[in-house]
């Protein structure tokens, strides 16, 4: 299959964006010109006009939620990845809090080969740390290493126990397999349901402290220090998170990490009303942490944007809030949220953008070798077209994923996914989900 895209700007993750034609063939890119006539390359030749259009390396989804297998009433492989190319995303790597859960080589190779028989964009599988994600026996990480797992975390839960995370962050070493760490201190979290301070205070609702996230942050840093082993932290939500992460890089530490549209965006004053659709684990924060989050994007202390993509059934948010699920969806507001947010007043460039959501992710999995992260001659062409002048209303309801449960409703943004590019073939043409 051949395909050319035209008159399109190229923002590179490096580099100043140049407007340029793009020629894919049989799913790589096989051309970069400034005018490739499509005529001259024979018959049965798709042409995509992007003019007015940016043309971005595909996106990459470090972090989020499939719910398959075992919870396909929330999500699945399909429906998820539909609502992933409609965010933009080429590839996502979804975590393994699943029933079973990604603990062995045989859950890995189903999600593997589902996805490529169903899925609409490639799907990487994270495995668990520890066996059935209860933090007391190692999963078998070579194992799931090979069986094509691309990173280990016990997301959804911290790994309680510093013994347990330091030995797997040894086998991670011997194994060359990243660690995401889930930081949340369990004791000091105590069940609560939302940010420790005024609003909780008026909603009566109980308060989780800040520092249940930093502290846990601060130990697998001196943990990585200690052992020489990388850390990523996931879904870094505070003022003092960033801080730690920020001196920890200064001083040499080998650790990554990422944050989520939700906590540049949003305070704790979303819960007001009972929104359950604004709780989520790490809870929302104060606006000085959401300060704090935006500086340490702009001075590339946060690596990455993920969307941590939570779904859940109507029926566990539309209940009481502290018996409500944690998280919601994230795939289809990503980049006009970080667009509208972060790029619009200048805290980041449209390529810093890219390096954030293409580059970083790619470069976190090892998967730069092939291209991922990059518009480049003889690479795969895995690419997302975005029209930065389109202004819409978010409208959950018309989300692709099963579940709509988004803070988000009403939510005017700039930003928009026009096409995504999935090895050369276009899943999604002006905004709408090709069948």
């Amino acid at each position: 299959m051949k395909l050319v895209i035209k008159n399109g700007v190229i923002a590179n993750c490096t580099g100043i964006p140049v407007q340029a034609d793009i020629y894919i063939d049989d799913g790589v890119i096989a051309a970069i010109d400034d005018a490739i006539d499509p005529r001259g390359l024979g018959q049965a030749v798709d042409v995509i006009d992007a003019s007015g259009l940016t043309i971005l390396p595909g996106f990459i989804d470090a972090h989020c939620h499939l719910r398959d297998p075992g919870y396909e009433y929330k999500e699945d492989i399909e429906t998820g990845t539909a609502s992933a190319a409609l965010g933009g995303f080429t590839a996502v790597a979804c975590m393994p809090n699943t029933n079973p859960a990604v603990d062995n080589a045989q859950i890995v190779r189903y999600i593997i080969d589902k996805a490529e028989t169903v899925g609409r964009v490639k799907v990487h599988p994270i495995g668990a740390i520890t066996k059935g994600l209860l933090g007391k026996e190692l999963a078998e990480i070579g194992e799931l290493k090979f069986a094509g797992a691309v990173a280990i975390s016990d997301d959804g839960y911290s790994v309680d126990s510093p013994s347990m995370m330091k030995k797997a962050m040894q086998y991670s070493k011997m194994f060359d397999i990243p660690v995401i760490s889930h930081c949340e201190d369990s004791d000091l979290a105590d069940g609560g349901d939302m940010n420790e301070g005024y609003v909780s205070l008026e909603l009566g609702l109980r308060g989780i402290p800040s520092i249940s996230e930093s502290v846990q942050v601060a130990r697998d840093i001196l943990l990585s220090e200690y052992t020489g082993v990388p850390i990523h932290i996931a879904h870094v939500s505070t003022g003092t998170s960033v801080e730690i992460i920020r001196n920890a890089k200064r001083r040499g530490v080998s650790v990554t990490c990422e944050t989520c549209p939700h906590y540049f965006t949003l305070t704790d004053e979303a819960c007001y009303g009972y929104n359950t659709n604004a709780k989520v684990a790490p809870p929302l924060a104060l606006q000085s942490d959401v300060e704090a989050v935006i500086a340490g994007l702009a001075d590339g202390t946060i690596d990455i944007i993920a969307t941590d993509h939570a779904p859940h059934h109507i029926d566990e948010k539309n209940v009481e809030f502290p018996l409500a699920a944690r998280g919601f969806v994230g795939f289809e507001t990503a980049f006009g949220l970080a667009y509208t947010n972060l790029v619009l007043p200048r805290f980041l460039s449209i390529t810093q953008l890219a390096e954030k959501m293409c580059l970083n992710p790619a470069l976190l999995f090892k998967m730069d070798s092939s291209g991922a992260g990059a518009i480049t001659v003889g690479k795969p062409a895995n690419l997302t077209i975005v029209d930065k002048e389109r202004k819409y209303t978010v409208d959950p309801a018309s989300f692709k994923s099963k579940s709509k449960n988004s803070p988000f409703g009403g939510y005017e943004l700039t930003g928009a996914v026009m096409y995504t590019i999935v090895d050369g073939k276009a899943v999604v043409r002006q905004g709408v989900l090709i069948d």
